[in-house]
């Protein structure tokens, strides 16, 4: 039974109080409350929480955070302006609910402070440009798509095309580094949240994250709450002096949750029966991230949003790739054909990835380009013709290679060096002889510490294609003749000597 001291204690301070008059799951009615503000947060008196949605003079309408039981007559007391979550260090390496309630087993949270979760952006004046890479470990993510350490970049593609598994790479690789991650899980089946889990204990890396978990079937109103919730815990990292990264998986679910409590709240369906804010809605969310100017720290987010059948047109897809700065696509029919990760190197793009990048790195960027749509042609030409010509065969062979060192299980993860000898070399190949991919990948984990500037770079490259390539088939064909001209002098000599012998 709850303990309504708290209840007690907001009626005696002289709080606004009110009356529920009637419910809809999630849609609460209360007579009373004259004066409440927007956004505040109310209690009420068997303990459960609800948040102001829409105020009518002696009527106000309230979404029930915590369940859809709530019987008619309770009585309710304003308990904050603004809806309070518990932000802290301490939250990291935890799994909780978007109120901050633990959901590993592993005791209570306890935090010293708290935030309200619909905070405003940073403005402009309080910004800094973005010019820092932050590394996936993910090859084909950062030699194409490069993300910036506070950019918002979306994540699309269909269900089981690999998103998940990418962003799990991508917070593996912050071992290491002062970075925080957020995870937030909206809408998720209980088998791939088990999954993600484990993979991030096993990895390590849930001693540098924070999970947010909200389940689409016990609370729409704490799923359509989690990223404004994470969100704010993840600004109080942030603006405590540490790198954060973001991610909501999924917006997609998110949306659908805040569309079933607008219909319940009979609000005027729009487009796809979304409210006509749910633009407003992400935006407000996404336009969080940045870089401040006071400590010089950044928040990236990458928001997921699911693309049945890969329709990268529809109004959310089209909605959140206008708000951010660039997009990864995962295309399905690649994954299909085993391309891992199946990034569509097509369809995505980084709009501020160039600002992190050196010289030498948009050099390697722009060529990568050039030699795959090079193999892409030749590969649709070989199939009308048997005769190929030399350099035809030498897009397809660079080709192969390129995709084959772009090919990554979850485990496997590269530094930006690591990247940049693998792929510098298989470009230096001049012509379509063939290249030990595998062994490579192996060599540049070793020779990557002593790639120090340029110079370091040419010689390892030459080094790593001398020792994987095989050789030429000039060179072969030029060794051949020498050693038939030595057999055939051997021969001729046998001969004479018969002859004399003959001739005797």
């Amino acid at each position: 039974m709850f303990d309504n001291a708290a209840f007690q204690a907001l009626v005696e301070a002289d709080q606004l109080t009110g009356e529920v008059v009637a419910t809809n799951r999630f849609i609460v009615e209360v007579k009373g409350l004259e004066g409440v503000e927007i956004g505040a947060q109310v209690l009420f008196e068997d303990g459960q929480r609800g948040l102001v949605r829409e105020a009518y003079g002696d009527k106000v309408i309230l979404y029930n955070i915590d369940s859809e039981n709530l019987p008619l007559g309770t009585l309710a007391a304003r308990q904050y302006d603004t809806l309070q979550v518990p932000v802290g260090k301490e939250l990291i390496g935890r799994v909780i609910n978007p109120m901050g309630q633990p959901l590993d087993g592993l005791g209570p949270v306890v935090t010293e402070t708290t935030s309200g979760i619909f905070n405003p952006a940073p403005g402009i004046m309080d910004r800094k440009v973005l010019d820092q890479q932050l590394v996936s470990g993910v090859t084909a993510v950062d030699s194409f798509f490069p993300i910036v350490l506070g950019q918002r970049i979306a994540i699309l593609g269909d269900s089981k095309s690999g998103k998940s598994t990418f962003l799990s790479q991508l917070t593996a690789n912050q071992e290491g580094t002062d970075r925080v991650v957020v995870f937030v899980l909206v809408g998720k089946r209980k088998v791939d949240v088990e999954r993600l889990l484990s993979g991030l204990k096993e990895s390590g890396a849930m001693e540098h994250t924070i999970v947010v978990l909200a389940n689409i079937f016990d609370s729409l109103t704490q799923s359509y709450l989690a990223p404004y919730a994470a969100c704010a815990m993840a600004e109080h990292v942030w603006n405590g002096g540490q790198d954060v990264i973001i991610m909501y998986d999924d917006l997609s679910s998110h949306a659908e949750a805040y569309r079933q409590l607008s219909l319940l709240q009979e609000v005027d369906p729009g487009r796809d029966s979304y409210p006509g804010d749910i633009f407003y809605t992400h935006s407000s969310l996404l336009e969080r991230a940045g870089r401040l100017l006071t400590n010089d720290k950044t928040l990236t987010s990458l928001p997921v949003i699911l693309t049945p059948n890969d329709d990268i047109t529809a109004y959310l897809s089209t909605n959140v790739m206008s708000i951010t700065d660039g997009q990864i696509i995962f295309d399905l029919g690649y994954f299909r054909k085993g391309v891992r990760p199946a990034v569509n190197a097509g369809l995505s793009v980084s709009r501020v990835g160039g600002q992190a990048q050196t010289k030498r790195q948009k050099q390697l960027s722009t060529a990568l380009f050039k030699a795959l749509a090079k193999y892409h042609q030749a590969d649709e030409f070989s199939h009308f013709s048997s005769q190929l010509s030399k350099e035809t065969r030498t897009d397809l062979a660079r080709g192969k290679h390129l995709y084959a060192a772009l090919m990554q299980p979850p485990e496997e993860l590269f530094s930006l060096p690591e990247q940049q000898l693998m792929l510098e070399t298989i470009m230096l190949s001049p012509d379509d002889r063939p290249l030990d991919v595998a062994a490579l990948k192996q060599a540049v984990r070793e020779l990557a510490a002593q790639a120090t500037d340029d110079a370091a770079y040419d010689r390892l490259e030459a080094q790593l294609l001398e020792t994987y390539a095989a050789k030429p088939l000039e060179a072969k064909a030029e060794e051949k003749p020498a050693e038939d001209d030595t057999k055939d002098t051997a021969g001729d000599g046998q001969t004479e000597e018969k002859k004399e012998q003959a001739h005797a």
